[in-house]
């Protein structure tokens, strides 16, 4: 295979905001599966240490909103990559109970559940313009059903790998803004995308396609005869057309 230990190390800080746990030669010469165990564990640890250091650092201000406002159910806490900011929510009793390790599982719950709802969403775009894309297949003498099987296959795929390579990138870069880790402030858990008519409406769009297709390809094409006014009308009645039906024309 072919590796490159500096852009490895470039895409590691880029990423994970973690530096390479073994140097070039190690890299170079180890098995992938021992220097994929090595890096989890670096990887790991350093967003261990940086969740613990978040919870020590949200709690003081989280047992002061308690003690003095308890009337708040949930609180929303600011999180940051360094690019963008995120607003997490967390349950006020639980946080001050354990000493800020419900804001961790909020973190992380939060980011996940945000990044699959925007990620989700481009993806139901990206699902309706191939709907119509797909169409045209027929006439290029190509099976529509199964070109969109296989695109939308694909489009899956890579979302689900866009969504996982953002949660981990987000999840170990973020970090409470400083000038905003004294705020907390009363928050309402957000709606979700509904996601739970994702096979009904996928099952409803590809046998459209099916369909629509089968009539495309296979339907003949007719031309229909005109009736001259003095034929026998074609409803059956013995009489001429211009005595029939042909009087309504």
């Amino acid at each position: 295979d072919d590796r490159n230990y500096e852009g490895f190390r470039l895409d590691l800080i880029k990423i994970m905001a973690v530096d390479s746990p073994f140097e070039e030669k190690e890299f170079l010469g180890g098995s992938k599966e021992a220097l994929t165990e090595k890096l989890f564990t670096h990887v790991y640890k350093a967003y261990r240490d940086k969740s613990h250091r978040i919870a020590n650092q949200a709690y003081p201000v989280i047992r002061d909103v308690y003690e003095n406002n308890s009337k708040f159910e949930n609180i929303a806490i600011p999180i940051t990559d360094g690019i963008k900011t995120m607003q997490v929510i967390a349950n006020l009793k639980k946080a001050y109970e354990d000493k800020g390790k419900e804001v961790i599982l909020s973190i992380e719950k939060g980011i996940t559940l945000d990044v699959i709802d925007d990620s989700w969403k481009e993806h139901l775009r990206e699902m309706d313009d191939l709907k119509q894309s797909v169409q045209n297949a027929t006439y290029e003498q190509k099976d529509p059903l199964l070109i969109y099987k296989f695109e939308s296959y694909e489009l899956f795929r890579g979302m689900v790998q866009k969504i996982n390579r953002e949660i981990c990138s987000f999840l170990t870069k973020g970090n409470l803004p400083l000038q905003e880790a004294s705020e907390v402030k009363e928050a309402h858990r957000p709606q979700r995308t509904d996601m739970s008519r994702l096979k009904e409406e996928r099952t409803d769009i590809l046998s459209k396609i099916g369909q629509t297709a089968e009539q495309e390809i296979t339907q003949p094409i007719r031309v229909e005869k005109k009736v001259g006014r003095n034929d026998p009308c074609p409803c059956g009645s013995g009489k001429k057309y211009k005595s029939c039906h042909g009087q309504e024309a």
